[in-house]
């Protein structure tokens, strides 16, 4: 692969690609396996820094500012369009700055200044016959790291959880406990770690409130795709 497909498949998992650059990581992600691993990398290693950056809001001066240096009008219709500009505004300077953060890890974190593990990631794409759900799976056997994502909406329902199980091939299923969302980031103990293996099967039930009451699968399986080397 590529040093530019690694910086795109960086940039996917931070949701920065827009236009032409988005359709190709899409259609790679469809048609090569390597660009999908590369892709599931990232998001392993960018999701829990995401989760810890805080949400800033530009000063209250700055909007007044913007109003200030705009032609004001005495009719309505001219203080009507004002408050449209101001919105506009806000509205680029919060997308610029989310791009900005992105584009920032994207360079400092980018491929060719990371150290990569010793043992390869192994990945599983899990989804459904009816194409409803779609979940990357990400696995990271050297700090036992496990990473999901769901593309798209996942189906909410306050009386049900997503389970999350990982069946060994010839084994019973080991639960790993409910999905709190779209995305989910764990460290597995050492005995969960050991049936991460290439062939096993990562799957999605759905159980009452908090998981299954008797440790095992009660409920259908909404989504499933078996690990493999990446």
């Amino acid at each position: 692969m590529s040093n530019e497909q690694r910086e795109l498949a960086g940039e996917y998992a931070l949701g920065v690609l827009t236009g032409e650059e988005l359709r190709r990581a899409r259609a790679l992600l469809q048609s090569d396996q390597s660009f999908r691993a590369e892709v599931a990398y990232w998001t392993g290693r960018l999701t829990p820094m995401l989760d810890e950056v805080a949400d800033a809001q530009p000063p209250n001066q700055l909007w007044r500012r913007i109003a200030a240096s705009l032609p004001v009008a005495a009719d309505s219709t001219n203080v009507v369009q004002l408050n449209q500009r101001v919105t506009l505004w806000r509205s680029v300077s919060a997308a610029m700055t989310a791009v900005a953060a992105g584009l920032a890890l994207v360079l400092l974190f980018r491929p060719e200044a990371v150290v990569r593990p010793v043992g390869p990631p192994m990945v599983a794409m899990l989804g459904d016959q009816q194409k409803q759900m779609r979940v990357m799976a990400s696995w990271n056997p050297n700090g036992r790291q496990l990473v999901l994502a769901a593309a798209g909406d996942m189906p909410s329902d306050p009386k049900h959880s997503h389970e999350l199980w990982i069946i060994p091939s010839g084994g019973k299923p080991r639960s790993l406990g409910t999905m709190p969302g779209k995305q989910m980031h764990m460290q597995l103990a050492d005995a969960l770690a050991e049936l991460m293996r290439e062939g096993a099967t990562i799957a999605i039930t759905v159980e009452p409130p908090g998981g299954s009451p008797t440790g095992d699968p009660t409920g259908p399986v909404v989504a499933s795709g078996k690990l493999e080397n990446s």
